[in-house]
């Protein structure tokens, strides 16, 4: 009996010790939450504007609401709130606070939804950054990525809250939320806080001239959230140094790295296996120009591997880099290993670096850090092409003899035949 207790605690430690020894990876898929997303807009006073095809901004977004939710895929789940739609007066205070879901997150009721836009009428002011906050609350928390729509024709004016510093404040919690934001007028200020939303999220601007313009957007938009409805990312902390960073198994990863930093992790790959692996920073806040980011692949002792290429994706609010690596094609170690009559199973641990050259502009805060996802696969190595094996040894050296003494008593011959020739001539 006391053998078989020492025999079982031997085992629980065994196994205690190798869970906290395994590498940090992205949970298991969890069963499939639908897509979701709000659609929030500006029913303020200056919505009355009649400047687009001639018709008021409000009628156009009426419009282009009621053809994205006839258009909205099943799968869906949208909802809808509005800003500056109910007071009517002038107390600033109290038309700050003006914001209300008149249609709530899940599976679409076509006909109220239809019915409750067409009834909205521009009244008040402006509260975006409000309305952000409560919209983000509307499409509440889970494992996929939730996105809001934002239509508007003007800026915030009710700062506080500053609708940029709400945006970065969601990015900052982490609650996979992306903001997309749509102008409805020509101004620069209104431009410049709709891209700082957007970019803050990780989202994108337009600017919407006409009716069809907007309706196209607000409908691809929202079918992107059925694109982007991905689990979220395992969150990670990377350290300063290779030999503290943690230890990530394949998957998908998401941190935050400060203006010119370097941050490490670790993963471990064995011969006969390739990493690839890819970084994307985004810009969520203004920086100077001449700017970039770097991943490398690093041994344990600092020996740098292989560096990232530069991966564009199209996107000017984010950057990304990726590298492959194969431990049998680059390591010399691996590679002697293969060799001897005892071959070497224990991974060889690499060290990712993600830096960056950021630097901020005057007045830009420089916390939290820059948001940073981590994509990390290894798979089986695939070896470049051979040439043609010649063999080695006495095989080489007789073959290349063999092929000698025929090239000489062809050249001989071919000599001969000339020369007889030539006289002949």
């Amino acid at each position: 009996m006391i053998n078989f207790r020492r025999s079982t605690a031997v085992l629980l430690g065994l196994l205690a010790t190798t869970a906290l020894a395994a590498p940090a990876q992205a949970d298991e898929e969890p069963t499939p939450e639908p897509p979701r997303v709000e659609l929030v807009l500006d029913v303020s006073g200056s919505m009355r504007a009649a400047d687009i095809d001639g018709r008021t901004r409000i009628a156009v977004a009426q419009q282009a609401f009621n053809e994205v939710v006839d258009a909205l895929p099943e799968e869906t789940q949208l909802g809808i709130r509005v800003l500056g739609a109910t007071y009517r007066g002038k107390d600033k205070k109290v038309g700050c606070q003006d914001t209300q879901q008149i249609v709530p997150v899940g599976p679409v009721d076509r006909t109220a939804a239809k019915a409750a836009v067409a009834t909205l009428r521009p009244t008040g002011f402006t509260p975006v950054g409000l309305a952000l906050r409560s919209a983000a609350q509307d499409l509440g928390t889970g494992a996929t990525t939730r996105r809001i729509v934002l239509i508007t024709d003007g800026e915030d004016t009710c700062a506080p809250p500053d609708p940029c510093e709400v945006a970065r404040e969601l990015a900052a919690q982490g609650t996979s939320l992306v903001v997309d934001t749509l102008g409805l007028a020509p101004d620069e200020k209104v431009r410049r806080q709709l891209l700082c939303i957007a970019s803050a999220t990780g989202g994108t601007y337009t600017a919407a001239q006409s009716a069809e313009e907007l309706t196209d957007r607000i409908k691809q938009l929202v079918e992107r959230a059925g694109d982007t409805h991905t689990r979220a990312p395992t969150v990670v902390g990377g350290t300063n140094a290779c030999d503290s960073a943690p230890l990530l198994a394949p998957g998908v990863y998401a941190d935050r790295e400060a203006f010119s930093e370097h941050r490490y992790y670790r993963v471990p790959v064995r011969p006969g296996q390739e990493l690839r692996a890819s970084v994307s920073m985004a810009l969520d806040r203004a920086v100077n120009r001449d700017y970039g980011v770097l991943l490398r692949a690093t041994a344990a002792d600092g020996r740098e591997l292989v560096r990232g290429a530069d991966a564009g994706s199209g996107r000017t609010d984010v950057l990304s880099a990726g590298l492959r690596w194969s431990a049998t094609a680059d390591d010399e170690d691996a590679a002697e290993a293969e060799e001897s009559a005892a071959p070497v199973v224990e991974p060889t641990t690499v060290c990712l670096v993600v830096s960056n050259s950021f630097a901020p502009r005057p007045g830009t805060a420089a916390t939290p850090g820059m948001p940073v996802e981590l994509t990390i696969d290894v798979v089986a190595a695939a070896p470049a092409p051979d040439g043609p094996d010649l063999g080695r040894g006495w095989v080489l050296l007789a073959l290349l003899t063999v092929a000698g003494l025929i090239t000489g008593l062809l050249a001989g011959l071919l000599t001969r035949w000339w020369v007889a020739t030539w006289r002949e001539n």
